[in-house]
């Protein structure tokens, strides 16, 4: 079973060595605008993140990996979106073009896919 977004960033969060606090005040100087709680809330996984917030929290999170010595290992929404859609889709629909029917049917529903 793949990880859900929030055991991601916790498991990032405790490899940076960053404290909750650390971490908001990160994610809140790139303009994050959540509060300290709720970003705890999504890192934890009581309340799941926009993909707007979970970009800024693994920005931040990126940020502190380089600042030790890393690459960006934290992945972005859209990464996080098309693994969850790989793994959840039924055998059947892995053919080619499902990826982009399901794109088009996120655009006509109000979301975004980055693109």
């Amino acid at each position: 079973m793949a990880d859900r977004p929030s055991d991601v960033l916790e498991r990032f969060r405790l490899q940076a060595e960053l404290s909750q606090g650390e971490l908001w005040m990160r994610y809140f100087e790139l303009g994050g605008m959540s509060t300290a709680l709720e970003v705890e809330a999504f890192v934890f996984g009581a309340l799941e993140p926009s993909p707007h917030d979970h970009d800024v929290l693994a920005h931040a999170l990126n940020e502190r990996f380089v600042e030790l010595g890393g690459n960006h290992p934290v992945p972005y929404a859209d990464s996080v979106e098309e693994e969850r859609a790989v793994v959840d889709e039924p055998i059947g629909d892995r053919r080619p073009g499902a990826q982009e029917r399901r794109r088009g049917r996120r655009r006509r529903s109000g979301k975004s896919d980055g693109s």
